[in-house]
């Protein structure tokens, strides 16, 4: 990934914004983040968080400490407080019983509908030029929200930054190489395909809606080029390896960066080595991937 020159030395103060926007579901809170000194041709960036799809806010560091450490580039950034689903505790996740999944209407297709309705508002107030990015269930997010809006006149996505996200329904089988890596604590906290399908489940809350609302389900061609980032200790290498392999078949450019010596959700610590890092590679991408009006 070449180097740029165009993030400023000094970083610029950042005002932040709390304001709603009219979403299919009602109300949806977003968070802009404005830089004092906005960079010449800086296109704006779409953060959207993680959280398995049930957890996580404005709040959470994965979401605020990201888009305030970008906008300290000169970069204008939204993020979306987008409808949750249900929560699953750890012994939900690593149950062997079949789960049962609480009735609720923010499932699929709630979360991906009130950040498409972000990113619309987000395109409508500038010239339709926006990055769009996210972590984790924020990736998936990122995606689905990219397809859906594909041919919506107005909204011109200039790349995609995904970080370890999770783009399958079920997880693909983890290489070798990558299964040696998850010992100790990796091992521990690692995603394993029976979590994570109870996981994508009660996301959708219908097993006859995988996996279609999963990007992997979807028609890639068309999308812009994507920055697809992984953490070094992650069981979700899988799905991102792999989403990477199926964007550039689709005909997408992508630049596949692995963070090395990181667990799943490294964005969401701010004081650590792979947040710096994953930062810096974020704001290189995104400052070589601006496009003139």
């Amino acid at each position: 990934m070449p180097e740029t020159t165009a993030t400023p030395a000094r970083p610029s103060a950042v005002r932040t914004v709390d304001r709603t926007i009219d979403g299919p579901g009602g109300a949806i809170p977003i968070r802009e983040y404005r830089p004092q000194d906005v960079r010449d041709g800086a296109v704006p960036l779409m953060w959207i968080h993680g959280g398995g799809w049930m957890s996580g806010g404005l709040d959470q560091k994965e979401s605020h400490a990201v888009a305030k450490a970008i906008a300290r580039t000169g970069r204008p950034v939204r993020t979306v407080d987008y409808r949750l689903a249900p929560t699953l505790g750890w012994r939900d996740l690593t149950a062997r019983s079949p789960l049962v999944l609480a009735p609720s209407e923010n499932r699929y297709p709630a979360a991906p509908d009130d950040v498409v309705s972000a990113i619309a508002d987000q395109a409508g107030s500038g010239d339709g030029r926006l990055f769009i990015g996210g972590a984790s269930a924020g990736a998936n997010l990122a995606v689905t929200a990219a397809v859906a809006l594909r041919q919506e006149a107005g909204v011109r996505p200039s790349g995609l930054v995904l970080a370890y996200g999770g783009f399958h329904s079920t997880l693909p089988p983890l290489p070798e190489s990558v299964r040696s890596r998850l010992t100790g604590l990796a091992g521990r906290v690692a995603f394993t395909p029976a979590s994570y399908d109870r996981m994508t489940l009660n996301y959708v809350g219908d097993e006859g809606l995988l996996p279609g609302a999963f990007p992997t389900g979807a028609d890639l061609a068309g999308l812009p080029s994507a920055l697809v980032m992984d953490a070094d200790r992650d069981s979700l290498r899988a799905s991102g390896d792999r989403f990477a392999s199926d964007l550039r078949a689709a005909g997408s450019t992508v630049d596949y960066v692995i963070i090395a010596k990181t667990l799943h959700g490294f964005l969401g610590h701010p004081l650590g080595r792979g947040f710096r890092r994953g930062i810096r590679a974020m704001s290189q991408w995104l400052d070589a991937h601006d496009r003139p009006a």
